[in-house]
């Protein structure tokens, strides 16, 4: 049975996004229509479109007579994704502590050990995949589905830097272990969901100076 082209569309969408949040399509990684089309055995119509899907989520730049390629740290819009997924995680994961299973909770813990086992010989890619689900593990619980998709969109936007952002501060991984631990404490003694959110929100903001120090520095 022939697929229809919006169900092409998404299949195209799902490989090429995957491939960008696991760190198979680094920044800067040129997207070839025509490869891509054979890959899937589609056309190269449902690719295209599924590139422009891409690019209005900010995953990919097209630009005229040069072709796609996954987007690489543009420090301006790095900010203001980070600044917004800071307010709207924070929030979740205040609202979500309440409702946080001590699975969850043992869960997240886990996640952290396992971040803090790989801090002697670091891999970016693997720490920042630990790091995501670590996230989501404590904001999963929020009561507000309409704040989990602002989460979700956040979280998206950054998925084609975040495997790149241990690499530029190394350094920040240990850092941010400690800060979940400290963030582990507040919702295991039940602090107020305020200071679980400001904690949170805290911890996304030192990464994004971490980052825009350092391309700062670097320019």
């Amino acid at each position: 049975m022939t697929l229809p082209t919006a169900s092409k569309v998404d299949l195209a969408h799902d490989l090429i996004r995957g491939r960008i949040r696991d760190g198979a399509y680094t920044p800067g990684y040129r997207l070839v229509l025509g490869t891509l089309a054979k890959e899937l055995g589609v056309s190269t119509v449902p690719v295209r479109e599924a590139v422009r899907r891409l690019e209005a989520e900010g995953l990919v730049e097209v630009v005229r007579n040069v072709g796609a390629t996954v987007r690489g740290l543009d420090p301006v819009e790095y900010r203001w994704t980070v600044e917004t997924l800071a307010v709207v995680e924070g929030a979740a994961t205040g609202m979500a502590a309440a409702h946080l299973s001590a699975t969850a909770l043992a869960e997240a813990r886990r996640l952290n050990a396992a971040m803090r086992d790989g801090l002697d010989d670091l891999d970016p890619l693997r720490h920042s995949r630990l790091n995501e689900r670590f996230h989501r593990v404590l904001a999963d619980p929020c009561p507000n589905p309409h704040l989990l998709d602002l989460v979700e969109r956040g979280w998206t936007r950054v998925s084609a830097l975040r495997s790149s952002v241990f690499s530029f501060v190394p350094e920040r991984a240990a850092e941010a272990v400690r800060e979940h631990d400290a963030l582990l404490g507040l919702i295991a003694r039940g602090a107020p969901a305020a200071e679980i959110e400001a904690a949170t929100r805290a911890h996304r903001e030192a990464t994004l100076h971490a980052v825009l120090h350092h391309t700062k520095g670097s320019a």
